[in-house]
């Protein structure tokens, strides 16, 4: 058996292979340009294991050599501080640490989307990217009708339009608002676009989904847009149960919800009563959801909701 440590950057990998007893056997770079020599090279090694760290390119990599390898192993940046505190680090060392770890069965896992879940967060990162683009051309347009002291708070409501007509502006503002305008109408029906892009996508859930959808959709306070947010990039949470009550009961105003005081939660201690590692879950669970575009209040009452759907699993 051959354990296979591939150091992944944007323009080129660097491959170790060692044996069993950590022996290095050969050491190979190649640029990510040739895929098919890249997958040459593994289908001839015979039997082998790989690994990769889980950066934000690896799943073009592993698509073509998992159908060869025995075993991939997506492995947890964050948690190899051999190579990420390493002060000789290079490629080629980076790759043999990775080898060598995955002989000795050491390597820390990252969690890997499925392909479903890959979609999902695409879309739903992808429409909050458009709401940002929105929200700056909005401000501009604001900016630039208060030097004429003609902004109000229903600028873009119905009506809003034949007020912006209306302003005397100079003819470069002019000029600007009409552009921003056009923006801000094809930015609006991409979003709609998207909108029923994603009602689609919903249609193809799994039954154990769409009850999860069900449930975050019938709590008060909790739309189509945090439905959405929170299945895409908590589904894998959602799917193992307890670790999620854990994290509920650690946020704050959502104490009911999981019982305990918040002097039991600052110790980061599970209801089993082991240690816990739960701050930096909830800190986990905060990034995720702002991946989506939620607030902090829209993240508390979801994490509440989330609590009810462990409940059913």
């Amino acid at each position: 058996m051959r354990y296979v440590g591939i150091d992944l950057h944007k323009e080129r990998i660097t491959v170790c292979v060692v044996d069993q007893d950590r022996n290095v056997r050969q050491t190979r770079k190649f640029p990510c340009a040739d895929p098919a020599r890249i997958e040459a090279f593994f289908a001839a090694l015979g039997p082998f294991e790989a690994v990769v760290e889980a950066t934000a390119s690896y799943e073009w990599l592993l698509g073509r050599i998992e159908p060869l390898a025995r075993r991939v192993v997506l492995a947890h940046p964050g948690k190899l501080r051999v190579i990420a505190e390493s002060t000789r680090k290079s490629d080629k060392l980076d790759a043999r640490v990775l080898a060598e770890f995955l002989a000795l069965d050491m390597n820390p896992q990252a969690y890997r989307p499925t392909p479903r879940q890959r979609e999902h967060r695409a879309l739903v990162r992808h429409r909050q990217f458009l709401m940002k683009e929105r929200t700056q051309v909005r401000v501009k347009v604001r900016r630039i009708l208060s030097d004429s002291n003609a902004d109000r708070r229903d600028l873009f409501a119905r009506g809003g339009r034949d007020h912006i007509a209306a302003v005397p502006l100079s003819d470069s503002d002019r000029f600007i608002v009409d552009q921003m305008l056009i923006q801000l109408s094809s930015f609006e029906a991409q979003l709609a676009e998207l909108r029923t892009r994603l009602r689609q996508f919903a249609t193809a859930a799994s039954a154990a989904e769409q009850r999860h959808r069900q449930v975050l959709q019938s709590v008060t306070g909790v739309g189509e847009v945090t439905t959405e947010v929170v299945l895409a990039e908590l589904g894998d949470i959602l799917a193992s149960g307890p670790p999620l009550g854990l994290l509920a009961g650690d946020l704050p105003g959502v104490e009911a919800a999981s019982g305990g005081t918040p002097s039991d939660r600052g110790r980061g201690t599970s209801a089993a009563g082991g240690a816990g590692g739960v701050a930096p879950q909830r800190l986990g669970v905060s990034r995720a959801l702002g991946h989506g575009g939620l607030s902090r209040s829209s993240t508390t009452t979801t994490t509440t909701t989330m609590t009810t759907i462990i409940h059913m699993n």
